[in-house]
């Protein structure tokens, strides 16, 4: 009988140390998109030896002071979150990460998330085909879907109440994610520093 040492950390699921010895050998900062049934929290790291330096971050409820008034965990949330991360990061003269997901998995709301980082200016090694379609992100199919269910009130009013309550009509999604966009990109241009 024969006992394999496995670490404690990689026992606990905490820890990925095949793609962890890979990051820290590259020597590039990297970004870190953790997802909960609420919000979405993201951040830009940069590893060091006495353990990792976080040089931004970006959490969906920062939303609310661009005017956001949608959901905080939707694809178009998880995008603008990753716009202001990235926005965040170009402006602490941090240009270039990688994505570490570490023992988490590669779901389309990070991916979102990596396209509003990509988008802001943020150079990460990404393949487009892995990203969401522009539909999703700017919320045309919840416009979409609110159209549909427009007929039956209860179900709308039970469904979009949350959004209703906020004072967004569901059908005007895509026009307010472009609104929150641009309020981001106004807010960040003239905190970009000189590398």
């Amino acid at each position: 009988m024969t006992y394999n040492l496995t670490l404690k950390r990689n026992r606990q699921r905490k820890t990925n140390y095949r793609k962890r010895a890979a990051l820290l050998l590259s020597r590039s900062s990297f970004i870190v998109a953790k997802i909960s049934d609420q919000n979405i929290s993201s951040q830009v790291l940069k590893p060091t030896i006495n353990g990792d330096i976080v040089i931004c971050s970006a959490h969906s409820r920062e939303l609310r002071k661009y005017g956001w008034k949608g959901s905080m965990n939707s694809l178009p949330a998880c995008f603008l979150t990753g716009f202001l991360l990235g926005k965040k990061s170009v402006a602490n003269a941090t240009n270039n990460a990688i994505l570490y997901t570490g023992t988490d998995s590669f779901t389309s709301r990070v991916a979102a998330c990596l396209k509003g980082i990509v988008a802001a200016g943020v150079n990460v090694p990404v393949s487009q085909e892995n990203l969401p379609i522009d539909d999703r992100i700017n919320g045309k199919h919840i416009a979409e879907y609110a159209k549909i269910l427009k007929a039956d009130e209860v179900k709308y009013n039970s469904i979009f109440s949350m959004l209703i309550k906020e004072g967004l009509n569901p059908e005007d999604y895509p026009s307010h994610f472009e609104a929150t966009k641009h309020k981001i990109s106004e807010d960040f241009i003239s905190k970009v520093k000189p590398e």
